[in-house]
């Protein structure tokens, strides 16, 4: 049995990007007969499986899911992985060398933690837009600067990010029958070009539904690889906008209260726009602050066409 499992769930990569990848978990300090690599081709238009080499480890395996969306590829490696702690990288992730034996530590130092991750540092392939201001932690940026935990489900300061996460088998078992329970909560999460979220914290969730609590740690650092495609305001509007409905979804589906966001009237905008004015606030943060509010709005139609649904099934 092997200590701990890696799950790279990947679409489409760049294969640069997913060579630093492997590169970075080769080079653990982790001995590599203590874990196993799994790499989950979700449905990519090249496969993975003819150009990818992972014989330089003992324990690695090539698996395909047909079904495109991240959570389709995180479930298929929650049933296939072996080992008790299961480590979720993304393929633009470049682990520090000793990420996997942190994991294993923290796992024996905080056996109350039933998910937890770290620092997330960009590395940007072109400099970030001056626009970007407090919009940058679109970029899944994270500075953990020392070790916090909690089991509040509101507590979104110790809940780790998709990048890097770690769970506890028992977690994922977890994951798994809530998903089999509940399968609209594939819409949380990313799905070729879409850009929604939550899944991570949907699975965080699980972690304290089991008992556990959730953390950060400061031992734990990754590096996340940014291309220059998302430093566009066009992948800002379209995150924000995908984020707002998913956090709509995610409340709704955890059975969390859910509020009917104001509509911005003519008051508010003009508001807004002495704010602007004022602060010198850039167009750039106006256009990702309207999304955002226009995915709360269709957010909250799908969220209660979600309840409604769910209530329909309940009744019979």
């Amino acid at each position: 049995m092997k200590r701990l499992s890696v799950i790279i769930c990947t679409y489409n990569p760049r294969d640069d990007f997913l060579r630093r990848t492997l590169a970075a978990l080769r080079a653990q300090t982790l001995p590599l007969a203590e874990w196993e690599l799994l790499l989950i081709d979700n449905a990519s238009l090249s496969p993975l499986a003819g150009r990818i080499d992972l014989a330089w480890h003992p324990n690695a395996r090539h698996l395909h899911e047909g079904k495109i969306g991240k959570l389709n590829a995180w479930l298929l490696g929650i049933k296939e992985s072996q080992a008790d702690i299961l480590v979720f990288v993304d393929d633009d992730n470049v682990l520090a060398a000793d990420y996997l034996e942190q994991a294993l530590k923290i796992a024996e130092e905080w056996p109350f933690v039933g998910a937890w991750g770290g620092s997330i540092v960009p590395e940007f392939e072109s400099p970030l837009p001056s626009w970007c201001g407090p919009q940058a932690w679109r970029l899944t940026i994270i500075d953990v600067r020392e070790d916090v935990w909690s089991n509040l489900k509101n507590d979104f300061r110790t809940m780790p990010a998709g990048a890097g996460m770690c769970i506890r088998r028992k977690v994922g078992e977890g994951y798994l029958e809530w998903c089999a329970r509940n399968p609209h909560r594939a819409s949380l999460d990313r799905s070729s070009t879409g850009l929604g979220g939550y899944g991570d914290i949907d699975l965080a969730h699980c972690a304290i539904s089991a008992g556990f609590g959730t953390g950060r740690s400061k031992r734990l650092s990754l590096t996340h690889l940014i291309p220059t495609s998302r430093l566009t305001l066009d992948y800002f509007v379209r995150h924000a906008e995908g984020d707002a409905i998913s956090l709509m979804l995610f409340r709704a589906g955890r059975g969390y209260p859910i509020q009917k966001p104001k509509p911005l009237s003519l008051v508010g905008r003009v508001k807004w726009f002495f704010h602007r004015w004022k602060n010198r606030v850039p167009r750039e943060q106006h256009e990702i602050q309207m999304a955002h509010q226009r995915g709360l709005e269709n957010g909250y139609k799908q969220a209660k066409e979600l309840l409604d649904s769910i209530k329909g099934k309940n009744a019979k």
